[in-house]
């Protein structure tokens, strides 16, 4: 079942249409095939994966529902079953098959992977790199050899191999899952080839709830004392909608946002705290794309659904005024009512600088000091 998604494979063994065995050793077979040349592994679980399979043939046949029964994944990296979110997929039914790679020793930042047998490339083309640090990760779902794989990300590593393998890569909020990184900087995600398969993870590891899963490479059998579960944070938003758009006085107000409504309770928690930068202060940005998530910041600031913090710190918070999507934001006298329009310049539109601050400054110095690791000075050989 190279092609199906998660789900779809969690639904056929759940009917009875397959097993989780079969898929997984469908899976091994893939990752047998394509590991002399893409190296996306660093190591394969082969017995322990059809072991875990079996077991959960077992449940399902005993009628434990599992939302991701049988399905096939990577872990990012030796210890990523130590992982909270791993071991929330173990329970929901997912069948670790191997660790992916990450990048060498002595270059923990790079965006590219080491696996067993030589540097992980990207699936699309062999010479090009897949990304990291999700390197194997990214690679190995794009390649069809698993649907999907877990990843960390603190500066890009899901997000960056996701672009570079034309998948779907979701960083999860920092300090919504529990982690080991006592910097706060990395949180845990995901790599799918599908968008439902993506949420279908975060529900997994966000009703884990108590649920324990695993600390050994198989899944079976070694509990593991590891980080606190996720915090429930609260939520200054209540689901549904009212019944009209709001009224001086009542529990709260309703306004559009896209396709849907949210109930903004009066009086709430402030939402929460976010910072726009297009470069972190040193990339080099495309444009177009750059302008897209732009304006997408934007649009949530008018929602307010988010605040912005100043460059100086978390200090003079601001939350702007709410505009509605179809009213531009004029500099000046709006160019309908301007006595002479200024004549459109040739090349492309010039973004208007827009009255928040949106930049952050380069993280890359904090990034490094908080690691204790100075900046590789050395890449891997060819």
């Amino acid at each position: 079942m190279p092609r199906l998604s998660a789900e779809q494979i969690a639904a056929a063994v759940q009917a009875g249409e397959t097993t989780a065995v079969d898929v997984v050793a469908a899976a091994l077979a893939r990752i047998e095939q394509a590991e002399p040349t893409l190296h996306a592994f660093v190591e394969v679980w082969a017995e322990e994966a059809l072991r875990r399979a079996a077991e959960v043939d077992a449940q399902v046949a005993a009628g434990v529902l599992l939302p991701l029964a049988g399905v096939p994944i990577g872990v990012k990296g030796r210890a990523g079953l130590r992982a909270a979110a791993a071991r929330a997929l173990v329970a929901a039914g997912c069948v670790p098959v191997g660790a992916t790679s990450v990048p060498g020793p002595g270059t923990p930042w790079q965006t590219w992977g080491l696996g067993a047998g030589g540097r992980t490339v990207n699936p699309w083309r062999a010479d090009r790199t897949p990304g990291g640090s999700s390197a194997g990760s990214a690679a190995a779902v794009a390649a069809g050899l698993v649907p999907m794989a877990t990843g960390t990300d603190g500066a890009g590593s899901v997000r960056i191999p996701a672009a570079w393998c034309g998948v779907v890569g979701l960083k999860t909020t920092n300090g919504r899952l529990p982690s080991p990184d006592r910097t706060g900087l990395a949180a845990a995600g995901v790599l799918t080839r599908y968008a439902s398969d993506a949420a279908a993870y975060w529900r997994c590891v966000t009703e884990a709830g108590d649920a324990q899963g695993s600390g050994d490479r198989g899944g079976g059998g070694t509990k593991h004392d590891g980080p606190e579960q996720p915090y429930a944070a609260e939520r200054p938003y209540a689901a549904g909608t009212a019944s009209t758009a709001g009224t001086a006085g009542t529990a709260g107000t309703t306004r559009a946002v896209g396709a849907a409504e949210v109930t903004q309770a009066a009086d709430s928690a402030s939402p929460p705290v976010a910072v726009w930068s297009a470069d972190l202060g040193f990339a080099d940005t495309d444009p177009g794309p750059a302008a897209i998530a732009h304006g997408a910041a934007l649009r949530l600031m008018d929602a307010g659904l988010v605040r912005l913090t100043g460059l100086t710190g978390l200090t003079g918070l601001v939350r702007p005024p709410v505009r509605q999507a179809h009213q531009p934001v004029h500099q000046g006298t709006p160019p309908s009512r301007a006595a002479n329009p200024p004549e459109p310049q040739p090349g492309p539109p010039k973004q208007q600088p827009h009255p928040y601050p949106l930049r952050l400054e380069d993280p890359a110095p904090a990034w490094l000091a908080l690691r204790a690791a100075p900046p590789p000075d050395a890449r891997p050989a060819p």
